[in-house]
């Protein structure tokens, strides 16, 4: 079992408080392919040069910027890489009013007071309970400060960071430059070991050069059918090829109909799952209202797909695409 964050070995309490920086250059992987075989056990499906990229990603302490539609495997890269690591994920999950204390932390007030009573029936000078107060033992850290003091490597997830403004996204210059975290009250919060830091944008609107420049960048589409085929095949694995490749395809009609929220692998995986809970291994019209709730997931979408020909159409589209699948793995055998 992992240990999720250990506190440091050696910190002062108050005042200035630098953290013992330990543990920098502890691998996360020991080569690129122990990273590819470790990535290929967890079940996440990624090509050879991503792979290079993420192992690259490591081995220079540079955070990772995915950046593409939603639903397209970039929060599961994260998730896959720490799985393979045998680490565990700080996730900073990012929406509009996010703060800098719950990205970074705050003093626990409740705690605080509870030892001011406590203090006054042990004649403490008011200086030294304010110099307590104000001490690492009343911070409670947020996802950030605790990526930075875990004794090894874990991977820090920063999801969806186009949904905060400018200003926040510039508080995260100073962790992603030099490891560290300036708190006002009592200083400077150093690294014991150096996260594995993830990026995620849907593009909501165009992140900074300043975090571009201290990033890999990656886009992430939604993978090929073939490629889902793949993904879907490995968590469907008493269904046959032929399914497979009909889930793909159906992926692929669904994406090209411009829906408002074109359906994510992991909800076609889903939808997989469902077929086969109701031991179906065919996508056929009469299901139409019962897996609406996997693929339509707006009221506009909804309606489209109610439509007399629209959930039909997809289907017979879905069906094309995983006949042109199937010759070609033919053509290619």
């Amino acid at each position: 079992m992992v240990t999720p964050c250990c506190l440091p070995r050696s910190m002062k309490w108050a005042g200035q408080a630098v953290l013992e920086t330990t543990n920098w250059r502890v691998p996360m992987f020991n080569s690129l392919a122990d990273l590819s075989t470790k990535l290929t056990a967890t079940g996440y499906f990624i090509d050879p040069v991503m792979t290079q990229v993420v192992f690259l990603a490591g081995k220079l302490q540079k955070p990772l910027l995915l950046e593409g539609p939603a639903g397209s495997g970039k929060t599961q890269l994260a998730l896959s890489v720490a799985a393979a690591a045998g680490t565990h994920v700080e996730r900073l999950q990012c929406y509009r009013g996010v703060t800098e204390a719950q990205a970074i932390g705050s003093f626990d007030a409740g705690l605080q007071r509870i030892y001011m009573e406590f203090s006054k029936g042990h004649h403490e000078d008011w200086k030294s309970v304010q110099s307590s107060l104000i001490g690492r033992n009343f911070f409670r850290p947020g996802p950030l400060m605790r990526a930075l003091e875990c004794e090894r490597p874990c991977v820090l997830l920063i999801d969806e960071l186009d949904k905060v403004d400018e200003g926040f996204e510039a508080m995260l210059l100073e962790i992603l430059s030099v490891w560290e975290l300036s708190i006002p009250e009592f200083g400077t919060v150093r690294a014991r070991s150096v996260p594995f830091v993830v990026l995620t944008s849907n593009e909501e609107r165009r992140l900074g050069d300043p975090i571009r420049r201290r990033s890999l960048y990656v886009r992430v589409e939604h993978p090929t059918p073939e490629r889902e085929a793949e993904i879907i095949a490995s968590r469907t694995p008493e269904a046959d090829d032929s399914f497979h490749r009909e889930i793909a395809g159906i992926a692929l009609s669904f994406r090209n109909y411009s829906l408002e929220k074109p359906p994510s692998v992991s909800e076609m995986i889903d939808f997989a799952r469902a077929l086969e809970l109701l031991g179906t291994d065919r996508v056929t019209e009469d299901l139409r209202d019962v897996l609406m709730p996997f693929l339509a997931k707006t009221e506009k979408d909804r309606r489209h797909l109610m439509l007399r020909e629209g959930f039909k159409s997809l289907l017979d589209d879905g069906a094309r695409f995983a006949q042109k699948m199937a010759t070609q793995q033919k053509v290619s055998k």
